[in-house]
């Protein structure tokens, strides 16, 4: 059923208002007009692109490429790769133009000139100008036709603290250059004048995340101390020049902190009384209006009005698909009438409250407008304190038609150089050409009463986005949220309580004293003790051993739905331990904190999606035949020894125990000695979650004792181990031995590093590639198997890539893991350290040393180190270090890059940065991976979406969390029962 939304007593004077306003966007333009528009390339593109959904998605890739093309070569091959795509259904035009044997040849390259040309057309449409000198000419025009204007700057993403002071630098620098030029500009009534006051003639949009690189609001204290450092320069500034300054509102995650920065910067003396600043909300946001209320009650508190800006809102596809990735509540509307609605309240809202808010209504939808004047209208709002806004290009009609009725109109300019202002670009054609845009249905002359009609709503507004995958895991904890916030310091309070704590091992269901302890520091902090923990002797691993040998008829037996009820309950339970958990992992292993709580992510969809496979595996597999059935089912292996990294201390640990315990397996836990405490709450939690004893027991110990001892014991049958190279073949060799009184082969499960490599190349967008690469570099001070230690960069972006590389890693925060601000924290212990520092001396004598950053002193630290101008061949390529060291390697071209990545006796991850089709295809196929991440980061896989493992010597075995990796618990048997008796046989189907 469909609801309409309330008829009110404003919506007769709108559709009287609207009806106007289109007859004046609607005038027929003279033949010759519109066959001069018929004509041009970059109205057919946008045409097709209507038309075609197909070519319409590889039209938008392709202009999004375009940037990184330096040649007409280049514009002609992608030209071809992106729209010669078996999915597009090509228009005769293009395709003839298309129809070209060699992008070097006459007829590629006037494809190449026709369509580069089209596309910048299409972008001066909507871009002001690409220097200063332009956009003072464009806004002189638009002040001639009595339209106010605001400046956006364009550009690259800021990645690096030099460039968020540049961004500053260069909004002062356009300030003052606007405010020169308009000394020259004759006074408007109509937009320099409102009420007998004097309106400033220049005003700037500004993006508050642009002055701070590493802006987070997980790091929320930080941020706005950084940021609020820079607006004030800012506003100061504009104070001086007589400009007003506007805040633009950005993704979602940055709402709150936006909003909580800017309310309490503008509460403070020097800028209270301010009224030539404005702020942003985004209707298509569910929590929009109540965020307006919250605004118009805060300025009814200041006591002095500023601008809101009220807009549709501009990131919807990026919104929706990081909710549905991250398993996060969908923050935006996903029917665009319910945004549409959503956005008359507020403009009722806001003009309704118009003694403490000045309103500026920017839309570019006839009813949108319509809607705001006739309330404004029927209340009287003065002039000063309603405006109506469009984007530059977009709305030129309807702009020009409300400059005729009479009111202020401000057009919304971004500027700077065509090429960096790509990003923008695409999402204005993106709004051009969607469905649901008004001005697409205006130009396809759709009936009157459908345009103009109130928006209708669904009955009811599904807050979560379909998701393809049928595991849903769980969601990560929200930081932009503050009760994220709340509950990890809370978390952090309750665990320093309960550090120095000792930690004994369970065997056979009780925790036993032993001889031998050893301390679990702080790495951030080494004089800090997080715990003591007992080590198992060999004596008591063979009363574990025992335990679990009499423990197993009776577990192998148990129903496999109670099996896998529990892995349930172990879930629930680090669902609700979550904060804590996560404290633990940064205390114990200097984990960042968005990482740990990532981690318990990971562990807890262990649980959940190893529960569901051992289900659906226990159905087996039915071949029966007329007179035979045929069962092929799995049965319990027997006792396995789980041996368990410190890197991944709670979710490896997890994920390869649960796996063993679930299949019907007695499992012993061996953690890293530097883990231990974390493996012992791990424990509590399988105990509490009701794991019968022997079932599963804890026996932390020394490798090269108690370690050995158990994966040479004649009754282990599976040994599950992720850690180093070395240890791991030696496990495999040993395992392979036969012992006295064995009776099966040893399963090995192994998985042991990577010296993983990121390729970027020519067409790679670089704000993308320079960020992925130092997350997958350096976070967790790369200390993670998947981490990029290579990046391999093609020789034509060789050298910008480095220096925004460092400039980028020079930007990083890197302290204490605890601290939110951390996004570099330490290495796990003195012999990490140490070793590192080896493996840097080596990169200094046999490569060119980019950048050493300094690193703090109390803690096992080692600051983020890029070498560049490094041999393929070079020790620093080839062997994996473990810390925040990478390797930045040159090549010629894409075949030569492959070749490289492929050259260690790894393969575990890899990534490549590429807007080339024909590279990501041969990637896909040559890249010797087990896991490749194209233009992403290359940590950070989620179960049931990304299985983890790779092959050479990266390890044995198949993926964890995958379809397969239960399979290596098992033993599959098949039997078959001849059904016939005297000849007589059951034949389905036949009485």
């Amino acid at each position: 059923m469909v609801l309409q939304v309330q008829t009110s007593t404003y919506e007769a004077k709108t559709q009287e208002i609207a009806k106007q306003l289109l007859a004046a966007t609607q005038e027929n333009r003279s033949f010759f007009a519109s066959l001069r528009d018929q004509m041009r390339w970059d109205d057919k593109l946008l045409a097709w692109a209507m038309s075609n959904p197909g070519l319409r998605v590889q039209l938008f890739r392709f202009i999004d490429t375009l940037p990184a093309l330096h040649s007409k070569s280049e514009i002609a091959s992608h030209l071809q790769e992106y729209l010669g795509d078996e999915s597009v259904e090509l228009p005769s035009a293009l395709k003839g133009m298309l129809n070209f044997a060699n992008p070097d040849s006459v007829p590629g390259q006037v494809a190449a000139t026709t369509v580069g040309t089209a596309v910048e057309t299409l972008a001066h449409k909507y871009i002001a100008g690409e220097n200063i000198k332009q956009v003072i000419k464009t806004v002189e025009r638009l002040r001639k036709e009595k339209m106010a204007f605001t400046i956006d700057l364009l550009g690259e993403a800021v990645i690096t603290e030099a460039e968020a002071q540049s961004y500053l630098e260069r909004y002062l620098e356009l300030m003052q250059q606007l405010v020169e030029a308009s000394k020259n500009w004759a006074v408007i009534p109509a937009i320099d004048e409102a009420d007998g006051e004097l309106l400033p003639k220049v005003q700037v949009s500004v993006k508050l995340t642009a002055f701070y690189s590493q802006f987070d609001p997980l790091d929320a204290k930080g941020s706005e101390e950084r940021v609020s450092d820079r607006i004030r320069i800012l506003l100061r500034r504009a104070k001086e020049l007589g400009a007003a300054v506007h805040f633009d509102m950005e993704q979602y995650a940055y709402k709150d902190i936006t909003l909580n920065i800017l309310k309490k910067l503008l509460l403070e003396a020097e800028f209270r009384q301010r009224t030539d600043i404005g702020i942003t909300i985004q209707a298509y946001l569910r929590d929009s209006e109540q965020d307006a209320k919250n605004v118009i009650s805060w300025l009814k508190q200041r006591g002095y009005p500023l601008t809101i800006r009220l807009v549709k809102g501009a990131y919807w596809d990026q919104e929706t698909i990081k909710a549905a990735q991250k398993h996060w509540p969908q923050p935006v509307y996903n029917d665009k009438a319910a945004t549409d609605a959503n956005f008359e309240a507020i403009t009722q809202l806001l003009l309704e409250n118009h003694q403490y808010v000045y309103s500026a209504i920017g839309s570019h939808n006839v009813r949108s407008h319509a809607r705001a004047i006739a309330i404004a209208e029927t209340l009287n709002v003065p002039r000063r304190r309603f405006e109506l806004q469009v984007l530059y290009g977009m709305g030129d009609k309807v702009a020009k038609a409300l400059v005729d009725r009479g009111y202020r109109v401000r057009v919304y300019c971004p500027y700077g150089e065509l090429l960096p202002g790509m990003a923008y670009l695409i999402r204005r054609l993106l709004e051009n050409t969607a469905n649901s845009s008004f001005l697409r249905q205006n130009l396809e002359n759709r009936p009157i009463e459908e345009l103009l009609a109130p928006p209708l709503l669904k009955d009811a507004e599904n807050e979560n986005f379909p998701v393809s995958s049928s595991f849903i895991g769980a969601a990560d904890t929200d930081y932009a949220e503050e009760e994220g916030r709340k509950k990890a310091t809370e978390a952090f309070a309750s665990v320093r309580q309960q550090l120095g704590k000792t930690y004994l091992p369970l065997i056979n269901g009780e925790y036993v004293n032993t001889s031998e302890f050893v301390d679990s520091l702080n790495p951030s902090n080494f004089s800090e003790v997080v715990g003591k923990v007992g080590l198992i002797s060999v004596e008591q691993a063979e009363q574990a051993m025992q335990a679990a040998k009499a423990a197993f008829p009776k577990w192998r037996k148990t129903p496999v739905a109670e099996r896998a009820n529990i892995l349930r309950k172990a879930a629930d339970l680090m669902e609700q331990r979550r904060a804590e958990l996560s404290a633990w992992m940064v205390l114990e292993v200097g984990k960042p904190v968005k990482e740990a709580d990532g981690e318990v992510s990971e562990a807890i969809d262990f649980c959940r999606y190893y529960a569901e496979e051992m289900e659906r595996l226990d159905k087996g597999v039915i071949y029966d035949i007329p007179g035979e059935t045929n069962r092929y089912i799995y049965q319990s292996r027997g006792i396995a020894v789980v041996i368990s990294p410190w890197n991944f201390p709670l979710a490896i640990a997890c994920g390869m125990t649960v796996a063993a315990l679930v299949s019907g397996n007695c499992t012993l836990l061996k953690p890293a000695e530097t883990s231990s405490v974390i493996a012992a709450k791990f424990t509590e939690i399988l105990i509490a979650a009701g794991f019968p004893k022997g079932v599963f027991q804890y026996v932390p110990g020394k490798g090269s004792q108690v370690g050995a001892y158990l994966v040479n014991h004649p009754e282990t049958h599976i040994i599950a181990f992720t850690g180093s190279q070395e240890v791991g073949c030696r496990i495999y060799a040993e395992a392979a031995t036969l012992k006295p009184g064995q009776k099966h082969m040893k399963r090995v499960i192994a998985e042991m590093g990577g010296k993983n490599a990121i390729i970027v190349d020519e067409s790679a967008d670089l704000d993308q590639a320079v960020v992925g690469v130092v997350q997958s570099a350096f976070g967790y001070s790369g200390q993670k198997c998947s981490a990029c230690s290579r990046v391999i960069v093609l020789e034509p972006i060789y050298d910008v890539f480095v220096q925004r590389l460092v400039e980028a890693t020079k930007s990083l925060n890197i302290g204490e893991a605890e601290l939110p601000s951390t996004q570099v924290g330490p290495v796990i212990d003195a012999n990490a350290r140490d070793r590192i520092r080896e493996y840097i001396e080596k990169g200094k004598a046999e490569a060119k040393l980019a950048l050493e950053l300094p690193a703090p002193s109390q803690g096992y630290f080692i600051g983020p180190v890029i070498f560049s101008e490094v041999s393929p061949n070079a020790v620093i390529s080839q062997q994996e270090i473990f810390g925040p060291v990478l390797a930045v390697i040159r090549v010629k071209d894409f075949p030569q890059a492959l070749a490289v990545a492929n050259g260690t006796n790894y393969a575990l991850t890899g990534g490549l940065y590429s807007r080339t089709p024909s590279h990501i295809q041969q990637a896909y196929t040559e890249f010797e991976v087990g896991n490749l991440y194209i233009n992403r980061t290359i940590t950070g896989a989620i179960v049931a979406r990304q299985p983890f493992g790779g092959f050479k010597l990266s390890g044995v075995g198949s993926k964890a969390g995958g379809p397969d990796y239960l399979l290596q618990f098992l033993e599959p048997r098949a039997v078959t029962e001849n059904i016939q008796r005297q000849g007589f046989a059951p034949i389905e189907g036949v009485d």
